[in-house]
């Protein structure tokens, strides 16, 4: 009998019982190689429970369920716990969705939770632990050559990863590439990458060289790189050992971080920088090379600018020469043999320009000026070119010229054409005797116009409230509008690389809005991958689009010659073009 009591007790308790399903996460803000719990808990129990999707995180254990259950003063109380262990895959402001169970043929859901992913932080060490650590077993390490550079002055940065011989490493990947804002940068293609032996803090390690990277700032002042993040998978022994003796190993994550490195930029010295300086930091030779200087009538030259050492040879314009009037010279072809190793860039770059002669003499083309800025002397030096003088030996002297457009007397010059200008060969005659305004067929005209325009305002009305009315339509036109707008307008600025890359990533935007009546808040490039396959896009054209779009806010701050600003634009009509026919 007491059994059943407490059986009807238990039953009536739970029957109004207030039924509560939360989700629980163990921090809201944290770095991108920490874990994060997240706990799902009902106060009763359930069935067909559906954990959220995890957007942005790694599940790495769970879910793990846990049970309690107690009477407490005749009251029943009862506890069910969905955890979860999750490792976030990306920077910035994410959300754990809302997870969702049913308990007594009613469906409750859980209330998102926000979570804010900062850079990877230093993890603590618990000084229990006697086993060994793969935080202390693996480092990441961004070696920067100099952190005080001038303005222009190349620095290089290789990332390299320090793994202890008792840690085995079987996977990685990269979760955040370093970014090099205010720099110009070249990466050095590392073919295979190879584990060679080194030592860390004392200690016999391997090291992998993961990346190298040659940097020119382009601004002084404190300029921040940030850091390189992987995500490692390990084998780590454990204080357990097999029947020879061997230390036991289990598998586990780990997430590594190089730190921000902040480089403090000197800007280049005010004193005794030439009015000519064009931002040329290294040591350079130069040279002006004509390829004849005695033509014939028709003949042309081709006028040689180059420069040519060591120093930031894509980062600075080469001087104009200034010709005589009778010299006709025409825009340069520019030409860049270049390498980027290491220690900096290395070559020659190079102006050719086509001069043509007009008229017979002798003409002066005056000394050309080079400045550039020493790193090894610290100070500023200038480098002339010697005077050319070009001899044209025959053609129409300057004087004739002259006669032949001025005259050397009042008498002008007539041609063929201008022999019958005086002759009218067209006549407007007008009659003498006018009609009457009144009763003719333009009165009636304008008299019975408005009423017959009447049918046409109602039809151009009822025509423009549908249009009106058309809101989807409407903001696919005007999408569409701004597309074209911004792609013209692109097109205006390929000179000027900042202002182009802000209208060319406009464009993109306005055309995917137009296409498929996404918002730009919602443009996500996943979201984007699965609007335009759904539209029957091939894979190939909608990555060269995501890639497109994603490069355009880097390419702002990064340098870029006219042919890359060239190559961006005609890429960006091309996949326009074909995402047009596609979908």
């Amino acid at each position: 009998m007491k059994k059943l009591i407490f059986l009807f007790l238990i039953a009536f308790n739970g029957l109004y019982a207030q039924v509560q399903f939360e989700a629980k996460a163990s921090k809201t803000t944290l770095g991108l190689n920490e874990r994060l719990r997240v706990d799902f808990t009902m106060n009763d129990d359930g069935d067909n429970f559906v954990p959220p999707g995890f957007e942005g995180f790694k599940v790495i254990a769970g879910p793990s369920q846990q049970v309690s259950q107690s009477w407490i003063n005749g009251k029943v109380t009862f506890n069910k716990t969905y955890s979860y262990f999750l490792l976030p895959t990306q920077k910035g402001s994410l959300t754990i969705k809302q997870a969702s169970i049913e308990i007594r043929h009613q469906v409750y859901k859980t209330t998102p939770i926000k979570i804010t992913v900062t850079n990877a932080v230093e993890m603590p060490k618990d000084p229990n632990d006697t086993s060994i650590s793969a935080n202390d077993a693996i480092h990441l390490v961004a070696d920067v050559s100099k952190t005080n550079p001038y303005l222009n002055e190349p620095i290089t940065v290789v990332y390299k990863l320090y793994i202890s011989y008792n840690i085995g490493l079987t996977n990685f990947k990269e979760l955040d590439k370093p970014k090099y804002n205010d720099f110009w940068s070249q990466n050095i293609e590392i073919k295979q990458l190879n584990a060679e032996d080194a030592t860390y803090n004392g200690e016999r390690v391997r090291c992998v060289v993961l990346k190298k990277t040659v940097l020119y700032p382009q601004k002084s002042g404190k300029l921040t790189i940030e850091p390189l993040s992987l995500d490692l998978d390990v084998q780590i022994p454990t204080n357990r050992r097999n029947f020879w003796g061997q230390a036991l190993l289990k598998e586990d994550n780990k997430r590594v971080s190089a730190g921000a490195r902040v480089i403090n930029v000197k800007p280049l010295p005010e004193a005794g920088k030439p009015l000519d300086f064009s931002g040329a930091v290294g040591r350079f030779d130069f040279k002006v090379t004509p390829s004849k200087t005695v033509l014939k009538n028709g003949e042309s030259l081709e006028l040689n600018v180059s420069v040519s050492g060591n120093g930031n040879l894509k980062l600075f314009t080469l001087p104009k020469p200034v010709v005589p009037t009778a010299l006709e010279m025409y825009d340069p072809v520019h030409k860049e043999q270049v390498n980027t190793p290491l220690s900096g860039m290395n070559g020659k770059v190079s102006d050719t320009y086509t001069i043509i002669p007009q008229y017979k003499g002798n003409y002066t083309i005056k000394p050309m000026v080079f400045s550039y800025f020493d790193l090894g002397a610290g100070r500023y030096k200038t480098i002339s070119s010697p005077e050319i003088l070009v001899k044209v030996l025959d053609g129409p002297s300057p004087s004739d010229a002259t006669v032949a457009s001025n005259g050397n007397s009042n008498k002008r010059q007539i041609s063929k054409t201008d022999h019958f200008e005086f002759i009218k060969l067209k006549t407007k005659l007008v009659s003498v005797n006018k009609k009457d305004f009144l009763g003719s067929k333009l009165f009636y005209g304008l008299l019975f116009s408005p009423f017959l325009c009447i049918p046409l305002l109602i039809l151009f009305r009822r025509k423009k409230q549908a249009i009106d009315s058309d809101i989807a339509g409407n903001r696919t036109k005007m999408s569409n509008r701004l597309a074209k707008k911004y792609l013209s307008e692109a097109k205006k600025n390929i000179g000027n690389k900042e202002p182009f890359y802000i209208a060319l990533e406009k464009a993109m935007h306005n055309f995917l809005k137009a296409k498929t009546n996404i918002e730009t808040s919602e443009m996500s490039k996943d979201k984007i991958r699965e609007i335009l396959l759904g539209r029957n896009a091939k894979p190939e054209t909608v990555n060269d689009f995501i890639n497109l779009t994603e490069n355009c806010e880097f390419a702002r701050y990064a340098p870029a010659s006219s042919v890359t600003i060239n190559n961006d634009y005609e890429k960006a009509v091309e996949i326009i073009s074909a995402l047009e026919k596609q979908i």
